[in-house]
C-alpha cells in the first residue's frame, strides 16, 4: 500500500471508528490477556504499523512499552500527529538491519499480504530474530482466494493466506503456531457475495483497476454499530471458526 496517500488518510480518519479495525484491535488485546494476563508493560513492537490505530488504542489500553516501524513515510507522519514511538523502516531490510532490542510482542497485521514468498521470508527471519524466547508473533492476515476484490487492487494486496501456509513457513524461522482463527465467519457470506460482485466489474471492464475502491469507509452508524455486535458476539462465543475472510494467527517463539 505504499504510495497510496490518499489510503493511509482514509485509514487515520477511519481506524477508531470502522467496525472492522475496532473488532481487530479488541481481538489483538484479547489475545495479549491470554498470553500475559494483566501485565502492560511488555515490550511490543507493531511491525507495519500503518497510521497508529492499534498503537493508539494499546496506549489507551494502559500498554507502556510501544514501539512500531513501517515503510510509508505518510503513515509514519500520521503517526507523529499522535506522537507514538514509530520509526521509518523498510521491512524488506529487517533481516539486515542492526538489532537494537528484542520484544516480548511483534504484531505484524495485514502486512504478509504484500510479500511473495521469497520476500516473506527475509521479513519472518527478521522478525523472529526480534523475538525474545517464548516471545510471541501476533499476525492477521488476508484469507482465501475466494475473497479477493476490488479492496485488494485498490491497496496492493498481491496474496491471501490460509492456515496451512503458516502451519508450513513458520517453523522455518523458529515459530510454532499457538492458535489459529478465520473470522468474519458470520458475515462471510455477505463479504463474499460483495467481493465477487467487485470481481465480475472488473473482469467485464465496468470498474477499472486505476480506479478500485478499497473497503475502508464508514458506512452509517447504526450499520457500522451493528456489523461490529456481530463480530464482537462471534468472537465471545465462537473461539474458532473455519472459514472468514481474514486469519488470525498467534505463534511463538520456540
Amino acid at each position: 500500500m505504499i504510495g497510496r496517500t490518499e489510503e493511509y488518510e482514509k485509514m487515520f480518519r477511519l481506524e477508531g471508528q470502522l467496525w472492522w479495525y475496532r473488532s481487530l484491535h479488541e481481538r489483538v488485546t484479547t489475545s495479549l490477556q491470554q498470553v500475559f494476563g494483566q501485565r502492560r508493560d511488555m515490550a511490543i513492537l507493531d511491525a507495519g504499523c500503518g497510521t497508529g490505530g492499534l498503537l493508539n488504542f494499546l496506549r489507551w489500553k494502559g500498554y507502556t512499552n510501544l514501539q512500531g516501524i513501517d515503510g510509508s513515510a505518510d503513515a509514519v507522519a500520521f503517526c507523529q500527529q499522535r506522537e507514538l514511538p514509530v520509526a521509518l523502516v523498510n521491512l524488506n531490510d529487517l533481516a539486515q538491519a542492526e538489532l537494537l532490542e528484542k520484544y516480548d510482542v511483534i504484531i505484524c497485521n495485514d502486512v504478509f499480504c504484500y510479500f511473495t514468498d521469497a520476500d516473506l521470508h527475509p521479513l519472518l527471519t527478521g522478525l523472529s530474530n526480534r523475538l525474545k524466547p517464548n516471545g510471541v508473533l501476533v499476525s492477521n492476515n488476508n484469507a482465501f482466494n475466494l475473497f479477493r476484490g476490488e479492496h485488494d487492487v485498490a491497496v496492493g494486496i498481491i496474496r491471501r493466506f490460509v492456515r496451512a501456509d503458516f502451519a508450513r513457513i513458520l517453523p522455518q524461522h523458529d515459530l510454532s503456531i499457538q492458535s489459529a482463527t478465520y473470522w468474519s465467519f458470520v458475515l462471510s457470506p455477505l463479504i463474499l457475495l460483495i467481493r465477487q460482485w467487485q470481481r465480475l466489474q472488473l473482469v467485464l471492464g465496468w470498474h477499472s483497476p486505476e480506479e478500485a475502491k478499497s473497503d475502508v469507509y464508514l458506512p452509517s452508524s447504526w450499520i457500522n454499530e451493528t456489523l461490529y455486535r456481530i463480530v464482537r458476539t462471534e468472537q465471545i462465543l465462537l473461539r474458532r471458526t473455519p472459514f472468514g475472510s481474514s486469519l488470525f494467527i498467534i505463534s511463538k517463539k520456540l
